[in-house]
């Protein structure tokens, strides 16, 4: 599967953003899906994960409240809504696929997206 994601941009802080990401080669229905983020100088960080039925979504404490995974296998798509931004929250978000393995860390992903860029003013 090839993983395309989109909906990055500079927005003000307290506003509200959907990424997407774009499945190709494979029904996105194989896969449980996760969204992470890779600030400058800090490792990727794990934002949350969604099952390939798309009935159960987890989230780190830390992420809970204001972000938002769904998925619709019937368009090969999964989404990340953030709201009330912050500047903190500027990094690039990565969707990536899993077919098994450890849904938090990245190393439990088969395939990523390119990223996209996601930058918060203040």
């Amino acid at each position: 599967v090839q993983l395309q994601a989109s909906g990055g941009g500079l927005v003000q802080a307290g506003g509200s953003l959907r990424l997407s990401c774009a499945a190709s080669g494979r029904p996105m229905s194989d896969y449980a899906m996760g969204w992470f983020r890779q600030a400058p100088g800090k490792e990727r960080e794990f934002v949350g994960s969604i099952t390939w039925r798309g009935d159960r979504t987890y989230y780190p404490d830390s992420m809970k409240g204001r972000f938002t995974i769904s998925r619709n296998n019937a368009r090969n798509t999964a989404h990340l809504q953030i709201s009330s931004l912050k500047p903190e929250d500027t990094a690039v978000y990565y969707c990536a696929a899993r077919y098994a393995g450890n849904y938090e860390s990245p190393a439990g992903y088969d395939t990523w997206g390119q990223g996209t860029q996601v930058t918060v003013s203040s």
